[in-house]
């Protein structure tokens, strides 16, 4: 893992030098609904009912993602805090939490384009009418500080027992890339490949999902079709694998 990123590395480590500080419970709290979020002082709730679709707030304000996709690493808001141990631990066993975890996501998919299809087994598409994906894809594409957003969310989701979800997502955005020539700029590119495709814990999912990454890449002709996408998380669904005892047909 030289190669990786520093905060990629730390994180696939589980952050081995982070501490636990059970003073601070501003995540849970918030994830609770009783502590608004600083600076824009609103609940959890309330950001989901109010900005859902008000891109404008979502795209300029940039203090709300340290506190709806807390992790284990300091961000650009001081009014925030890192996400501690035990907070993870309390958040994973509250079903409310965790609903709350998925609006903020579903927020996310939304402002970038996508839904979220299935919670069971992750699946995102494009969004749908009155949802104008091109315009937002094309948002992604040019709002570069929206690929460290990703990493955040991508590693808040693994913190807090989702993990399952970032596949369904990353799939995506690289079938768009593969098939449809959708989201396929440097920037996301590089992102995905170096960031995003990294932030997972599982070592057989991460490995399998980075070498489909390489196959498209390599550009010999494959495509990683919605077909593909779909049954590579039904499989997982099935077996817990999304590869099939080992290599698939794509990936061999």
């Amino acid at each position: 893992m030289n190669n990786l990123p520093a905060d990629i590395q730390e994180f696939l480590e589980n952050y081995p030098d982070g501490t636990d500080d059970k003073s601070l419970t501003a995540n849970l709290e918030f994830y609770s609904n009783r502590l608004r979020c600083r600076p824009d002082k609103l609940l959890v709730d309330q950001i989901h009912e109010q900005w859902f679709g008000d891109y404008d707030k979502l795209e300029y304000k940039h203090g709300f993602i340290q506190w709806l996709f807390p992790i284990r690493e300091f961000g650009m808001n001081y009014e925030s805090q890192p996400l501690q141990p035990h907070e993870i631990e309390d958040m994973k066993s509250d079903p409310d939490a965790i609903r709350r975890v998925i609006a903020s996501y579903e927020l996310m998919l939304d402002f970038y384009g996508m839904r979220l299809v299935s919670l069971e087994t992750g699946e995102v598409e494009r969004s749908l009418p009155p949802r104008n994906y091109k315009s937002r894809y094309q948002n992604l594409i040019r709002s570069s500080h929206n690929n460290l957003r990703i990493s955040r969310i991508l590693k808040c989701l693994s913190e807090l027992g989702l993990e399952n979800l970032n596949a369904g997502f990353l799939l995506h955005v690289l079938n768009e890339q593969s098939e449809a020539k959708q989201l396929n700029s440097p920037g996301i590119r590089g992102s995905m490949d170096r960031w995003w495709a990294n932030c997972i814990r599982n070592d057989a999912e991460r490995a399998w999902i980075q070498a489909t990454i390489s196959k498209v890449r390599a550009g010999d002709g494959f495509v990683f079709t919605r077909e593909l996408y779909r049954e590579a998380l039904e499989r997982r669904l099935e077996s817990g694998q999304l590869g099939g005892g080992g290599d698939t047909d794509e990936n061999r």
